[in-house]
């Protein structure tokens, strides 16, 4: 309960953020990706907003020796490009493009009852799961070594 009730209140935060930067919707997020068309600069804004308070945030922890609400910091280590990164990374470009939601902005959808988002977060579920099963497939499958993970 002691990281549950922090995590809720960051998540709730983050949620009203995008809320309040109208970055739950679509348009406004196409609108930043049309470059040639009616460009909007508004995501700009917000991705520098949560740079800063990012940096921010890696410069307070590396001054503490563990977090005030967990046992130890998070900080991925792994900076190595791969296929899976690299194919995940235009995936979620292409995604993103097509109907202008990524994972926060239509979770934060769902409390607005958008459908969008409802039918959004419906096939990120699917795809999750469908990922799970072509990675188990792939270590049973006779063919994989423990390097191609």
């Amino acid at each position: 309960m002691r990281t549950v009730l922090p995590a809720l209140a960051s998540g709730i935060l983050f949620g009203a953020g995008l809320a309040v930067s109208d970055m739950i919707n679509p348009s406004r997020v196409l609108g930043f990706l049309d470059l040639a068309g009616s460009w909007d600069p508004t995501l700009a804004f917000v991705m520098i907003g949560a740079v800063l308070a990012s940096a921010i945030g890696y410069v307070v922890s590396r001054r503490l020796r563990a977090p005030i609400f967990g046992r130890s910091f998070f900080i991925p280590e792994n900076r190595q490009l791969d296929s899976q990164l690299i194919g995940g990374a235009v995936l979620f470009g292409i995604g993103w493009g097509m109907v202008g939601f990524c994972p926060g902005p239509a979770i934060a959808g769902l409390a607005f009852g958008m459908w969008q988002a409802w039918l959004f977060v419906a096939a990120m579920i699917i795809g999750m799961f469908l990922h799970r099963v072509v990675a188990g497939l792939r270590r049973m499958s006779p063919m994989h070594s423990p390097t191609d993970a």
